[in-house]
């Protein structure tokens, strides 16, 4: 298949046969990441939507995200997922480099996790592939200056990082509820464990950015053993024969009767909490 005219599926089959646990690990952290740049921080606590209803808004981010994956863009459902998630980034005042930054995360943190943790290196076309399925959807998303390769989008997150990552309390606040969040996904016992264990796959800028103290040398170096050792038992296990999608991680747990596409996600009023007041000529308003 061609990177370019195949990217999206050949990024469906890295995503769900190749690395869906990988995948799903790395886009938590690639979203989790975005908190540190205070204007994104600052907007998930005031939306409430990370603080009050994390499980949903985990929910819905991972299934709106992969259904245009599983389905495709031209899709029904793909169009669907993309409608509402412009619908809701168009309620709020979210500047074209902050959108263009959380893009470039959900290029580049899957690839580096999977180089260091996954069962093999990504291929090069692989590499490729996700670079245009992700231009792609920011085209659709109506993002502009959107890199052009791979390189870029690194290129690209670097710097912004490097210019933006800073302390905030509401970051911290959002921060904080999902790490909770992903704690409570296990027995309760396990929590501090869980914590720990998170933290130690932060890299420093980041711990930095959010205020926590960094784990010890044992810890990290334990964690990210154990992590690494799952990807070469994985690497022994026969190739998977089916897809595995989003909607089938245990972490999703918020639609037990199933779901429709079209009532995913937010639906903010203009006055109320989490919903600023769109402004005539702001870009929120266009």
């Amino acid at each position: 298949m061609d990177p370019c005219e195949d990217a999206s599926e050949i990024y469906r089959l890295s995503s769900a046969y190749e690395f869906p646990w990988d995948f799903a690990r790395a886009l938590e952290l690639a979203l989790y990441r975005t908190y540190a740049v205070p204007s994104i921080g600052r907007l998930l606590a005031e939306t409430a939507e990370f603080t009050d209803r994390p499980q949903k808004r985990y929910d819905d981010t991972a299934l709106l995200l992969d259904a245009v994956v599983e389905h495709g863009f031209d899709s029904a459902q793909g169009r669907t997922a993309i409608r509402r998630i412009n619908r809701m980034h168009r309620s709020y005042d979210i500047t074209n480099d902050d959108m263009r930054y959380v893009l470039c995360t959900f290029v580049v943190i899957p690839t580096r996790w999977i180089d260091t943790y996954g069962w093999r290196r990504m291929s090069r076309h692989e590499v490729v592939a996700t670079a245009v399925h992700y231009r792609t959807l920011g085209r659709h998303m109506g993002i502009k200056d959107l890199p052009g390769s791979y390189e870029e989008f690194e290129a690209c997150l670097d710097a912004y990082e490097e210019a933006h990552f800073a302390w905030d309390e509401d970051a911290r606040r959002v921060s904080d509820a999902t790490l909770d969040l992903m704690a409570s996904w296990y027995p309760r016992p396990l929590a501090p464990l869980l914590r720990a264990g998170t933290l130690a796959l932060l890299d420093e800028p980041l711990l930095r950015a959010f205020g926590y103290a960094p784990p010890s040398p044992a810890t990290r170096e334990a964690v990210r053993r154990a992590v690494r050792l799952r990807g070469r038992v994985v690497r022994l296990l026969p190739p998977r024969r089916a897809p595995h999608h989003a909607r089938q991680n245990r972490e999703v747990k918020g639609y037990p009767n199933g779901y429709r596409l079209a009532d995913l996600g937010t639906r903010p009023v203009p006055g109320v909490r989490g919903c600023p007041v769109r402004h005539i000529g702001s870009p929120a308003a266009e």
